[in-house]
């Protein structure tokens, strides 16, 4: 995989920016099949594939959803486009309500890289 920065604009014209970001929004440093979100980071209102793109990618720190924007689009389903909210995303039992794609478990145990969680949110069934 490539080591630049890729822009890719998706279908409904969403622009995602990382590190060799596929038609589904994955990245260099996520790629299984259910690796298919991309998370806008509210510093740039850009759309990334996870934070190590962002970090990759730009020359500042991130910034987490603030809670009183939980009901504000950031998060992408790169399978159907939909546009989630922090809170749609965070309950939404590990698919997109629109189109019922699987998405990565595991990236509960990082979203407070992401969004102003208390800690880390995570589930019985992501242990």
């Amino acid at each position: 995989m490539t080591t630049e920065c890729r822009r890719r604009l998706t279908p409904e014209q969403r622009l995602v920016v990382g590190l060799a970001v596929d038609d589904q929004t994955r990245c260099a440093h996520y790629h299984t099949d259910r690796d298919v979100i991309a998370v806008q980071f509210p510093c740039c209102e850009t759309y990334y594939p996870c934070f190590e793109c962002h970090a990759a990618c730009v020359d500042h720190d991130a910034v987490q959803w603030p809670r009183d924007r939980f009901d504000e689009p950031a998060v992408l389903c790169g399978v159907c486009g939909s546009e989630l909210s922090v809170r749609t995303y965070l309950d939404c039992e590990h698919q997109c309500p629109d189109c019922g794609t699987a998405f990565n478990p595991g990236c509960r145990r990082h979203a407070d890289r992401y969004f102003a969680v208390d800690e880390t949110v995570t589930t019985d069934s992501d242990r």
